[in-house]
C-alpha cells in the first residue's frame, strides 16, 4: 500500500518533538491548505525522528519532499472536514488521548520519565496533543469516509490480476491451514496452596522489615519487573487485570496487599505512588504450573484419541467439540492467524515449532500429541491436522483470490484518493513555499516558483 492509503499524520513523538534533545527550529509557514498551514518546524520535528529510526533511507531532501507531500495531504483532509462539519466530540479526543499516554507511559516505564524525557509535565503534553489528536482523529473520519466508498466487484479482481505482466505475477509462499486439539492439564489444588505459602512467607518478611524491592529481584517470576525490583511504572485504569487493579487502587502508599489471583498467577502488591488515575506499584508474581503428572495424563489422553481418531471410530470435528479445551477454538478447530484473522499460515511467517510439525505431515494426517504453551504459557498438549497445505506458486486467481482481491481494492483505493485529491484541488486555495519546487510530489502539488 503506498503512503498515501496510510494515515499521514504524525504520531505522538512526533508532535511533541525533540524538545529535550534538539535545538529549537527556526519556523516559518512553508504551506497553506485553505486555512490549515504546515509549519517548517512540522518538517523539521518529524525529519529528526525519522533519521533516528532505522531502515529510513533516501536523501534529506527527498524525505523532507515526503513529509510535506504527507502533512498537506493531511491539511487537506482537514479542510475537507471543515467544509463538510465532520467532527469528533472531546470526550473522543480525551479517551484517545489518555490511551496514548497510557502506552508511552508503560514504554518508558514511568509517568517520571515520560515527563523527563520531553522536558514536560503530563498536563504540558496533553495540551500540546489535543489538538493533534483531535486532527488526527477528524483526518481518520473523512479518510474512512473515502476508503468506504471503494469496493471491488469479482470482474474487477479478474480484470486487475489479468492486467498485470505475466512475468511480473507476484510469487505466493507455500501455505497451510492446520487446525488442533487441545488438552489443558488442570492446575491442582496442593499446587495453589504451595504458591499461596511461599506468597505469605513473603509478605510476612516484608512486614517484619524486609524489603519488598529485594525481594522481587530474588523471587517474582514477572522478568519484565523482577530486575527493577517489581516495579512496573505507572499505569492507568483498565490497562491492568481487574483483580491486580481494584487491590491496586485500593492501596495506601508503602501498604503491602493480601495474595491477588490473576490470569498470570497470584501477586502480592505495595503501593509506590498513586497520581489521580494512575498508580506505580511493586509486584511478586509466582505463576502455578502444571505438574509433571498432569502433563503426563494429558500426553497420554490425547494419545488415545489419536489412535481413535485414525482408527475412523470418531470424526475430528466431533472430536474438536468433545474434548479440545481451546477456549477460542473455531469450527472444525481451525487455527486463526492472528496477522490476518483468516485460517492460512504462510510458510515464511509460521511458528517454528508449528513448522516442525506440520512440515512432517501429509494433508489430512494427524500428529502425535505434540507440546505447547498456552495464552496464558501454561504447558499443554494438543494434536494437529495439516488441512491442506499449497506449494508455492504463481498467485492464480483459483487458489488465491481473497489475496489479489486486497491487491486490486488497495490499487482502488489509492487511485480513489488521487482522484479526490485531483477534484479538491481544483477548488481548494493551496499556497507553497518555493523552497520545494523540485519535490516528486504524487500529487499535483503547485508550488510557486519565485
Amino acid at each position: 500500500m503506498t503512503k498515501a492509503v496510510k494515515i499521514l499524520v504524525a504520531t505522538m513523538f512526533l508532535a511533541l518533538g525533540l524538545s529535550a534533545q534538539e535545538p529549537a527550529v527556526i519556523d516559518q509557514v512553508v504551506a497553506v491548505v485553505g486555512r490549515n498551514v504546515v509549519l517548517q518546524s512540522d518538517i523539521e520535528n518529524q525529519y529528526l525522528q525519522m533519521r533516528m529510526q532505522r531502515g529510513i533511507t533516501g536523501s534529506a531532501e527527498s524525505m523532507r519532499c515526503n513529509i510535506l507531500e504527507d502533512l498537506l495531504f493531511q491539511k487537506l483532509l482537514l479542510n475537507q472536514a471543515e467544509l463538510d462539519s465532520i467532527t469528533v466530540t472531546d470526550e473522543q479526543v480525551e479517551q484517545e488521548m489518555e490511551r496514548r499516554l497510557r502506552y508511552f507511559i508503560s514504554e518508558l516505564g514511568s509517568q517520571e520519565k515520560l515527563e523527563a524525557f520531553y522536558n514536560k509535565t503530563v498536563v504540558e503534553i496533553k495540551n500540546e496533543l489535543r489538538r493533534l489528536v483531535k486532527d488526527q482523529m477528524t483526518v481518520e473520519k473523512v479518510q474512512a469516509d473515502i476508503m468506504r466508498k471503494v469496493v471491488v466487484t469479482p470482474q474487477e479482481v479478474r480484470r486487475f490480476f489479468n492486467n498485470i505482466p505475466k512475468d511480473s505475477i507476484p510469487m505466493v509462499p507455500a501455505e497451510f491451514e492446520i487446525a488442533q486439539i487441545v488438552k489443558k492439564p488442570p492446575i491442582t489444588v496442593e499446587e495453589k496452596m504451595a504458591i499461596k505459602e511461599r506468597l505469605n512467607e513473603y509478605r510476612r518478611r516484608i512486614l517484619n522489615g524486609e524489603r519488598f524491592s529485594t525481594l522481587a529481584l530474588l523471587y517474582s517470576e514477572d522478568p519484565g519487573s523482577a530486575r527493577k525490583g517489581g516495579e512496573l511504572g505507572f499505569y492507568g485504569r483498565g490497562e491492568l487485570y481487574p483483580e491486580f487493579e481494584a487491590v491496586a487502587f485500593r492501596l495506601r502508599e508503602g501498604e503491602v496487599s493480601d495474595i491477588v489471583e490473576t490470569e498470570a498467577g497470584f501477586h502480592i502488591l505495595q503501593l509506590i505512588e498513586r497520581r489521580g488515575d494512575y498508580v506505580n506499584v511493586r509486584h511478586i508474581l509466582l505463576m502455578t504450573k502444571v505438574s509433571v503428572e498432569a502433563l503426563e495424563k494429558a500426553k497420554n489422553q490425547l494419545d488415545s484419541l489419536a489412535v481413535e481418531l485414525k482408527a475412523g471410530r470418531i470424526g475430528w470435528d466431533e472430536a474438536v467439540e468433545k474434548f479440545s479445551e481451546d477456549p477460542k477454538k473455531s469450527p472444525g478447530g481451525k487455527l486463526i492467524n492472528p496477522q490476518t484473522g483468516g485460517t492460512r499460515f504462510d510458510a515464511e511467517t509460521i511458528d517454528q515449532q508449528l513448522s516442525f510439525v506440520i512440515d512432517r505431515l501429509q494433508p489430512g494426517e494427524i500428529s502425535n500429541p505434540v507440546p505447547m504453551k498456552t495464552e496464558d504459557n501454561k504447558d499443554a498438549y494438543r494434536l494437529l491436522k495439516l488441512l491442506e497445505r499449497t506449494p508455492p506458486h504463481k498467485a492464480n486467481l483459483r487458489d488465491d483470490y481473497n489475496r489479489i482481491q486486497q491487491w486490486a481494492l488497495q490499487e482502488k483505493q489509492q487511485k480513489a484518493l488521487q482522484q479526490w485529491v485531483a477534484n479538491k484541488l481544483k477548488n481548494a486555495y493551496i499556497d507553497i513555499n518555493p523552497q520545494f519546487k523540485n519535490c516528486d510530489f504524487e500529487f499535483g502539488w503547485q508550488v510557486k516558483k519565485n
